[in-house]
């Protein structure tokens, strides 16, 4: 599996390759990806070395060294050790983030993020899953001058002055750097400050303007791409090994690199050791709380840096910014640890802590106060819990309802219920000022309702009442003690519904509100509805017509509302807007027309259109009329429909308007399915369910949800002929609003569809029968339904064939029909089963009737 191919399509990504084959990497590849790790700044070692942290196995590594060893890929970066001439080069970046993300293992790999599984201080810095902090050092900053100077390093020496002259170098495994000309001068172990000097003392013997009191020429030693390390990270690290470095690298670069301390390491004595003596330790804690990296020195070769195991950790719980584990040393306390945590929230009561410790044998509880935080020492094991303040209020006192200012206030002693009325700015309008209700809470947390009647108190009849604390004081609304009045209009109104009652409100009010009368709305025919009882409780609706003018100008005596009434503006008597008719086709004038009457018929309508062209097929002509139903579709609704629609879709050539739905439900089954039988009943029990559900629907949305007018049209099979012979008659149709009159032009065509040979279109000719139409379009098929066969003519109507005793008597064709012949369907074979159940049950019949006759 070639995982070392993202890193082929992009150089910067090295994250991929933990199940390297190397059989299976081609030389080309080879030499393609050491390329792009030249590019990036890695040498062989350096990309080995990575491959071996991602957790490629040894044997691999192994085979790619071996292979990498027999190729030429100038690793070196084409640079001797000698001075040369050239053009100098920014420092190179060897871009730390990227070498080192992906090494580690994702939290996928090596189980749950353990800064999530264990919430300890400081973890998340290492273990996060989106690390952004790396440490990572810059080379592009400027080089300090104590930097010690090692092999790998590269020089540039510039002589400017009255001799002027560049020198490009790298410091020998020997520690010397080889001038043209010069020869070796040894300056490994040497600061740059101190390079510099030995650098010019063997110059000046060439170079005379360098030396001297008064010196002409001068000289300058910088550094230019800097060497790598090698750093060894030991004890409880992550990743424990052996890491190739930036030589400005720190021990946090280190740490990162190796993944930071597992889950037992310490965070607050990382050690450094150098020539096997220890020459720091580093508290991770100082920087993470107090932003102080506490080692600033830059690491050397085959440094060390050993993680031991944690010292001690405590808990903190409860109202603290940061709820961790901590590892604590020896002699911190208490205030200590409450730093880490980032403090108390504001929640917090900061009086006490009680904390809980491991003795030798058990566990015990303490409390910790507040001026013992910074004498308590911490010890591993505790848990520390800190609690919150209590959801309740020293003095505080509310008052909600009818007033002004509603709210909280400040309890004071000696309260009394008019004081803290004014404190509300007063009672509003509409309080009730006779039963004020003081819900006040006891010492054992129980409650208890007071009745006051401000009233009296105010007229001096009663004593104030003094309040206690937590007391909740409630003015009721005199709306809130009676049912919510409202008064309602219907009919004729632009907006009829539902209106809040006023006083002295008047019917032309409640119009107006309503947005006044419609056109059809009838002033003579206004009627109220009022509740009202007799003399025996029993309730009614009172009846009463109220006069109105169109104007809605009030009367002399107006009549006044009461709550609760309903008034209904009826329609107009035989009130209806205007309707309009179309006509088209094989007319003079077609157009659309406006219905004079209620009794206007088609014949009327075509003698408004000019009576029919010398074209017009009067025998094809339709009236297609719009139908109106209310429904309200849900999901199932078009479901349902939609299967409705497939099931006629798929037999509408087929269609015998006379089948039965048995029939209809049988044919569309053996067209569906390959095994009819078992199908059948399931989709007979569909369609008939998919029409229950759609009629259910449609009931109950007419009684629960606003309905929506549905519009759709039909065509009406009419007889012209007869209508313009005998107007007036029973054929002659009355005219409807949105009809249309189509009048076709002379037809001469006859088309077959269905199961014949061949559907086609054929000329109609006068006199021959549905045979012969038969006859040119082939015949009839093998599974043809002959005596099923019907004629569907231009204007709609149907006709069928029909049976005198064994003969089929077929419908006259005419100009403009279609002829519809119907399938039998598949043969459906009879297995052994079925015979066998067919051949008992004529047995058993042929029994019955044998055993009747005897």
């Amino acid at each position: 599996m070639m995982l070392l191919l993202p890193f082929l399509l992009q150089a910067q990504s090295l994250q991929d390759i933990s199940s390297l084959d190397v059989d299976e990497l081609s030389d080309q590849q080879l030499q393609v990806l050491m390329n792009r790790a030249m590019e990036a700044g890695l040498s062989e070692a350096e990309l080995l070395q990575m491959a071996q942290v991602r957790g490629v196995p040894a044997a691999e590594i192994e085979k790619l060294k071996e292979r990498l060893e027999g190729m030429v890929f100038g690793l070196t970066n084409g640079k001797s050790s000698g001075a040369r001439q050239g053009k100098r080069e920014p420092r190179r970046q060897l871009d730390f983030n990227e070498i080192t993300r992906g090494i580690i293992p994702s939290p996928e790999d090596v189980g749950t993020d353990l800064a999530e599984e264990h919430p300890i201080f400081g973890m998340d810095l290492f273990y996060s899953k989106n690390r952004r902090l790396t440490f990572e050092p810059s080379v592009n900053m400027a080089t300090p001058r104590t930097y010690i100077l090692g092999p790998g390093d590269e020089v540039y020496i510039d002589i400017y002055g009255q001799s002027e002259r560049y020198y490009e170098a790298s410091v020998t495994p020997e520690g010397q750097l080889i001038l043209e000309n010069i020869g070796p001068i040894s300056v490994s172990g040497l600061t740059l400050e101190e390079a510099t000097q030995v650098v010019k003392n063997r110059l000046s013997t060439f170079y005379a303007g360098l030396g001297g009191s008064r010196p002409t020429s001068f000289l300058q030693l910088n550094l230019g791409n800097i060497r790598t390390i090698k750093v060894n990270l030991v004890g409880e690290v992550r990743l424990p090994g052996t890491f190739t470095l930036s030589a400005f690298s720190t021990v946090f670069n280190a740490l990162y690199a190796a993944g930071g301390p597992n889950q037992n390491g310490s965070m607050r004595r990382v050690r450094l050791i150098r020539s096997g003596k220890e020459i720091a330790e580093i508290d991770i804690y100082d920087f993470l709380t107090d932003g102080d990296p506490s080692m600033n020195d830059m690491l050397q070769d085959q440094d060390i840096i050993l993680v031991p195991p944690y010292l001690g950790r405590v808990t903190v719980e409860g109202a603290v910014k940061r709820p961790k584990i901590f590892e604590v040393k020896e002699d911190e306390t208490f205030a200590d640890v409450l730093s880490f945590a980032g403090g108390f929230t504001d929640q917090a009561f900061r009086d006490k802590v009680n904390v809980e410790r491991i003795t030798d044998k058990q566990r015990s509880v303490s409390d910790i106060y507040n001026d013992q935080f910074h004498m308590f020492l911490v010890k591993g094991g505790d848990r520390y819990e800190v609690g919150e303040v209590l959801d309740r209020y020293t003095n505080r006192i509310q008052i909600k309802g009818a007033v002004f200012r509603p709210g909280n206030y400040a309890y004071q002693e000696g309260l009394t219920l008019t004081q803290l009325l004014e404190k509300a700015e007063g009672l509003r309008g509409e309080a009730y000022s006779k039963r004020i209700q003081i819900l006040r809470t006891n010492e054992d947390l129980s409650t208890r309702m007071l009745q006051v009647n401000l009233e009296e108190i105010r007229n001096g009849n009663e004593s104030d009442i003094p309040l206690k604390r937590e007391d909740l004081i409630r003015i009721p609304s005199i709306y809130e003690l009676r049912e919510e009045q409202y008064v309602k209009i219907a009919g004729e109104v632009v907006q009829p519904g539902t209106y809040p009652y006023s006083e002295e409100m008047t019917p032309e009010d409640l119009i107006l509100m309503a947005g006044g009368l419609k056109e059809a709305a009838s002033e003579a025919s206004v009627e109220l509805a009022r509740r009202a009882s007799d003399v025996e409780g029993r309730e009614f609706s009172q009846i009463i017509p109220i006069p109105i003018s169109r104007d809605l100008s009030l009367p002399e005596t107006p009549i006044e509302l009461r709550p609760f009434d309903q008034l209904t503006v009826r329609r107009k008597t035989n009130f209806g807007l205007e309707r309009m008719a179309s006509i088209e086709g094989q007319v003079n004038s077609p157009g659309t027309f406006a219905i004079q009457h209620a009794e206007e018929r088609i014949s009327d309508l075509i003698n408004r259109a000019g009576g029919l062209t010398a074209f017009a097929y009067a025998k094809g002509a339709r009236l297609i009329r719009r139908t109106e139903f209310y429904k309200t579709e849900s999901e199932d609704m078009r479901n349902e429909r939609s299967l409705l629609n497939l099931l006629e879709r798929i037999n509408r050539e087929e269609l015998d308007p006379t089948e039965s739905q048995q029939e209809l439900i049988e044919r569309i089954s053996n067209y569906l399915f390959e095994n009819p039988d078992s199908a059948r009943t399931d989709l007979e029990e569909r369609v008939i369910q998919a029409r229950e559900n759609l009629l259910n629907e449609i009931s109950e949305s007419r009684e629960n949800v606003a309905p929506i007018k549905i519009r759709e049209t039909e065509a009406i099979a009419i007889d012209l002929e007869a209508i313009l012979a005998n107007p007036g008659s029973k054929y002659d149709l009355i005219v409807e609003e949105g009809d249309i009159l189509s009048v076709p032009r002379q037809l001469q065509t006859v088309r077959l569809r269905g199961d014949v040979i061949y559907p086609t279109t054929v000329r109609h000719e006068d006199f021959r029968s549905m045979s012969y139409y038969i006859n040119r379009a082939g015949g009839f098929a093998t599974r043809a339904k002959k005596g099923r066969t019907y004629v569907v003519y231009a204007n709609g109507q149907v006709a069928r064939t029909r049976n005198f005793v064994l003969f089929n008597v077929y419908p006259k064709v005419e100009p403009g029909s279609e002829i519809i012949v119907p399938t039998k369907g598949p043969r459906l074979p009879i297995r052994p089963g079925d015979l066998v159940g067919i051949t008992t049950g004529l047995a058993t019949l042929a029994l019955v009737i044998t055993q009747l006759l005897n």
